[in-house]
């Protein structure tokens, strides 16, 4: 059975366990999968109103890239888990001689950049998912407005979380300019849309509260 086809309260259980998967990883996944629902509902909430008729084709536009969004943060679920179990029976393997520690050596660099990409890819579906939080957060109806402003904390959230998971596995590796690569592609997008999403939910807090 898939992780993401088990209820919320047997991920959450596992989770709060020592079991190796779902980590923060996946968590971070979902949680991306959970905030680009939020504005999603916004576009369905928006979609034949009179009075957003003149946005309501880019509202289904992005209510279509998000279904895209939600379906890959889904699967990185999944495969967040698949690829740390390489992972974790390198970190087994035996280091007695010289051989076997240049076998183990390299083995983990391998496990260690696949392990890299997946949050990579997480953090990639986040931030197309805070660009369209922005769109709902301006266009979307008035009245689901704070469902925008959710996604953009949970979307931002999914995007710091799964940089966590970019640098624990760097810190690890033993090839610095592979390391230096993966941290650089982390830090721009963080650079980018943490700002984004922290803009996105105090413009919709300012509505509320004004």
């Amino acid at each position: 059975m898939k992780i993401t086809d088990n209820s919320c309260a047997a991920f959450v259980s596992v989770l709060a366990t020592k079991a190796p998967v779902p980590g923060g990883g996946g968590a971070s996944a979902l949680c991306g999968a959970i905030g680009t629902a939020l504005g999603n509902m916004v576009g369905s909430l928006t979609v034949g109103k009179k009075k957003y008729a003149a946005v309501e084709p880019e509202i289904k536009a992005m209510q279509a890239q998000c279904d895209a969004i939600q379906a890959e943060l889904l699967a990185l679920v999944e495969r967040d888990a698949e690829v740390f179990a390489p992972l974790a029976a390198a970190y087994g393997l035996p280091k007695d001689t010289e051989e076997q520690r240049a076998h183990k050596e390299a083995v983990m660099e391998a496990a260690l950049k696949a392990a890299c990409a997946v949050p990579l890819a997480i953090m990639e579906q986040c931030c197309k998912a805070i660009e369209l939080m922005e769109g709902f957060a301006a266009k979307g109806s008035r009245l689901a407005i704070s469902d925008a402003g959710v996604g953009a904390a949970l979307t931002r959230a999914a995007l710091e979380g799964a940089s966590l998971n970019v640098f624990i596995n760097t810190k690890a590796m033993k090839d610095r300019a592979a390391a230096a690569a993966f941290d650089e592609r982390a830090d721009a997008m963080l650079r980018e849309f943490v700002p984004r999403a922290q803009a996105a939910f105090e413009a919709v807090s300012a509505q509320l509260r004004g």
